[in-house]
């Protein structure tokens, strides 16, 4: 009996053993939906081969983003070829999968790792798996890529996964946009939305529609001058923009909206506004409207090569003025009117929901059409899905950043939607999870308040855990295993995307003290250094013998920042980006020998002499009259790129980050 209960023990014990040797589920976002773990580790070094079948263009071009990626992200050549795989090498190949569905993949790694999925666009999001293993697993460095060995399964529960960007009343630069179809490609979110058009609140422009700012940021042949002179898109970098967000599968969805948010629209042509219900109303009683909209909407629709390359465009429809029961009709009219003029170019309408605050007799097309549902006020999300419409989720009340605002969120509660929503929630409405009614979920940065200060950095500061967090609520809606807090703590060991970094990161997030991480003997004017920018929470340090420096004289660049010696206008320190310029109450004069510093967060820029604080330059309020004021953010993530044409003496220079 005794010698049972031994062998018992020893085999419980070896099995235990083995069990503790198997590899651990592999941290990355969105979260797998299965693993088995092996034992051992795979290292892709660059005698590692990326094989793809000789006769499938699609898979040798994933084959070579994957490849260029491993060698941004880790410096290893890998070859991409076609023929016989051997030890060591990644396969990529396509195989039927019912489970998978469109999106999903299989991963198994032991003397080779062979990606299989039933699309290729399930083989990129598994390279995308592949590249953020190699980060979290610790094991990897120069020249070095190691994931731990096993099987992995993994697929969406929802099929859009998406942000809106508001670039109508702040213009976001095509290069920021690129950096995001990257950013969002790596942690598998699917769908940007391009707010084109809006316009700012009168009651900060004298309550004046004329003085209000208003843009719409796409170039337009057939209305020369439509688009804003102070930031818009050119029609061959918006196809461009889009041709390679497809390439990474990521679709963009352009967003011309109307009949509200147009006052662009009636600047341009002011008989197009409604005196009734405002100027940013298009007044939809009158032919000429019809007319605009048409040819507006025709000139990016129409041709073999069309502007909006994508399947879907949304036409807006949010937050018109349902005052009387003539215009509600009108409006129902209009919203089905240019639904199907949309798809008679081939494209899918979306429109925001409105049709419960818009509530009538004139029928709107249901069959096929994508409503984002945002409100439940302007669109009970039961009734939308009982008519038929196909939601996206994007309830306001929960995923809705303004920044710096004092309404919605400055930045999203990312612990309540990791541990309490999915897509499946609409502002409190909860659908089934994974209902065939919800087609997914996104959320979105709205720039309400024009002139507030706030940079596409601060943009990104508030944009970016979100991303995180409702990548892996949309991908894995319910099914999400890993604590917030282990979840938020390790989030951080994931890069941005391949080669991004526009958290300006350099030090390892989490300390409260300040770590050097570059510095510099003497600064050499005209110099291109390693860093592009450091961002929040830093502080670059500099001993400096003050010479006459020009009005204009730069201390450093970066591709989003200027931070000057002598500010073009006053001659004194200061900084630009954005369109803003910031500046102290401070000066370089010549003969003066002095220690600067300057220490900048995502509240504030704050200037320190010798040691000791002179300015601060703070959040605060901008009045545009007695009543009327917004937020004011006087951020900056501090450039390092290229140094100016200075004349100073300036060394011991030193950057440092939290």
């Amino acid at each position: 009996m005794l010698r049972r209960i031994f062998i018992l023990l020893t085999i419980l014990a070896a099995s235990a053993t083995a069990q503790a040797a198997r590899n651990e589920k592999p941290f990355v976002i969105p979260e797998l939906k299965e693993w088995t773990g092996g034992e051992g580790d795979f290292t892709i070094t660059s005698s590692t081969r990326i094989v793809v079948p000789a006769d499938n263009q699609p898979l040798h071009n994933i084959a070579g983003m994957f490849a260029d990626d491993l060698r941004k992200m880790f410096g290893i050549e890998a070859a991409v070829v076609s023929g016989k795989a051997a030890d060591g090498d990644i396969v990529l190949s396509l195989r039927a999968d019912s489970k998978l569905g469109d999106e999903g993949y299989e991963v198994r790694t032991a003397r080779r790792a062979e990606l299989t999925a039933p699309t290729a666009t399930g083989l990129y999001w598994a390279t995308r798996t592949i590249l953020q293993m190699a980060e979290t697993h610790g094991k990897s460095g120069s020249h070095r890529a190691v994931i731990p060995q096993g099987k992995l399964r993994d697929w969406p529960d929802y099929a859009l996964r998406g942000l809106m960007l508001d670039c109508g009343r702040k213009f976001i630069p095509i290069e920021f946009l690129q950096d995001y179809v990257d950013i969002m490609s790596y942690y598998k979110m699917n769908f940007l939305q391009i707010h084109l058009n809006d316009n700012g609140f009168k009651q900060f422009f004298d309550n004046d529609w004329d003085k209000t700012y208003a843009a719409f940021r796409l170039e337009s042949e057939t209305f020369p001058g439509l688009a804003a002179e102070d930031g818009h898109y050119t029609k061959a970098a918006f196809r461009e923009l889009q041709k390679r967000a497809a390439q990474r599968c990521v679709e963009i969805m352009p967003e011309i909206d109307m009949p509200a948010h147009t006052l662009a629209f009636v600047h341009y042509k002011p008989e197009l506004g409604s005196d009734q219900y405002g100027h940013d109303h298009l007044d939809i009683m009158k032919p000429e409207t019809y007319e605009f909209l048409d040819a507006l909407f025709a000139e990016y629709l129409e041709g073999d090569d069309p502007v909006f390359a994508g399947p879907r465009v949304s036409i807006g429809t949010d937050e018109y003025s349902n005052r009387d029961r003539e215009v509600v009709e009108k409006f129902r009219y209009l919203t089905d009117r240019y639904i199907r003029y949309v798809e008679s170019f081939g494209k899918q309408a979306c429109i925001w929901g409105s049709l419960t605050h818009a509530a009538g007799q004139t029928p709107v097309k249901v069959d096929n059409v994508l409503m984002q549902a945002w409100s439940n006020g302007y669109a009970k999300p039961q009734d939308m899905a009982a008519l038929g419409y196909k939601l996206l989720s994007i309830p306001d009340g929960l995923v809705y950043i303004v920044p710096a605002a004092g309404y919605y969120y400055d930045y999203l509660n990312t612990k309540y939607l990791y541990e309490e929503w999915t897509p499946a929630n609409i502002n409190g409405v909860i659908f089934p999870e994974r209902d065939p009614a919800i087609t997914g979920g996104m959320f979105a940065v709205w720039n309400d308040h024009v002139g507030n200060g706030i940079s596409t950095r601060d943009i990104h500061h508030r944009a970016y855990p979100a991303l995180q967090t409702m990548a892996a609520k949309c991908w894995d809606g319910v099914s999400v295993t890993v604590p917030f807090e282990v979840f938020n703590l390790r989030r951080h060991e994931l890069s941005e995307a391949p080669a991004i970094n526009l958290m300006g990161r350099h030090v390892a997030a989490g300390g409260d003290d300040y770590t050097p991480f570059w510095s510099v003997e003497r600064l050499n004017p005209g110099t291109e250094y390693e860093y592009e920018d450091v961002g929040y929470d830093y502080m670059v340090t500099f001993d400096i013998e003050c010479a006459d420096e020009a009005p204009g004289t730069e201390l450093f660049r970066s591709r989003d920042a200027v931070f000057y010696l002598s500010d073009p206008i006053s001659g004194m320190l200061g900084y630009a980006r954005d369109g803003y310029l910031n500046r102290f109450k401070r000066r370089v004069s010549a003969g003066r020998k002095m220690t600067i510093s300057i220490e900048g967060d995502n509240r504030s820029t704050r200037l320190y002499i010798d040691g000791r604080l002179v300015e601060e330059l703070a959040r605060g309020h901008k009045w545009y009259s007695e009543k009327a004021k917004t937020g004011y953010v006087p951020t900056l993530v501090f450039p390092l790129r290229r140094t100016g044409d200075f004349r100073s003496r300036i060394t011991n220079f030193e950057v440092k980050q939290k």
